[in-house]
């Protein structure tokens, strides 16, 4: 599953976008670099119920932001992506 898709997905599950998402977290910094991993999987799950895998695609972005490593670009791979930069701000408003 694409990262992308994963972002769809919480989007999905939550009624929140990514980008909403993290604004609370950055409320509750969790954007401080010395917040571990494992305590914003904790927050995902106890307060949207995701489970890790997702809860770990809105890690990377709370951590590093939107882009990705452009080896997932036009990749076969697991966290294949067509774009090297995620879209935050919602599925409907994603360009396509």
């Amino acid at each position: 599953m694409s990262f992308q898709a994963y972002l769809d997905t919480i989007e999905d599950k939550t009624g929140l976008t990514p980008r909403e998402l993290l604004t609370i977290a950055q409320q509750k910094g969790y954007d401080d670099p010395s917040v571990k991993a494992g305590v914003i999987v904790e927050w995902l799950k106890e307060d949207y119920d995701l489970g890790r895998g997702h809860a770990m695609a809105l890690v990377h972005v709370i951590k590093k932001g939107p882009t990705i490593d452009s080896k997932h670009v036009g990749s076969t791979g697991t966290h294949r992506d067509e774009s090297d930069t995620l879209w935050l701000d919602g599925k409907a408003t994603k360009p396509a």
